[in-house]
């Protein structure tokens, strides 16, 4: 249920750094939200046409997704280490990087034929 998608301009990427990148977001959302890896999922998307501040600059967004309540302090936090991690892989400045985070309802969120709620 939870769900991490990184979405960016940058499009020289290589596969294995990416691969690096959602494994480590992986687990650390899964660590930030106290839920199993076993049910996170990550997505990238590279170059995307995207602005930000008016320039064509590397930029990112970030979109965070889980069922339930993310408080104030886990969202501090998750946003000050996502920054630091996808800056460090794709080298996009965190003063580039917008993260959304969104609670979703449990019935809100399907899952093998079901929902969560």
């Amino acid at each position: 249920m939870p769900f991490i998608k990184v979405q960016t301009s940058v499009s020289a990427v290589q596969k294995a750094e990416v691969e690096t990148l959602l494994k480590t977001l992986s687990a650390s959302l899964a660590k930030h939200i106290g839920k199993p890896e076993s049910y996170v999922m990550t997505a990238f998307e590279p170059n995307v046409s995207m602005t930000f501040g008016g320039t064509t600059d590397p930029v990112c967004y970030v979109e965070v997704k889980s069922v339930g309540t993310m408080s104030a302090a886990q969202t501090k936090a998750m946003s000050q280490d996502f920054c630091q991690t996808v800056s460090a892989a794709i080298a996009v400045p965190p003063n580039r990087i917008y993260i959304e985070f969104a609670d979703a309802k449990g019935y809100m969120w399907g899952w093998n034929g079901s929902t969560f709620g």
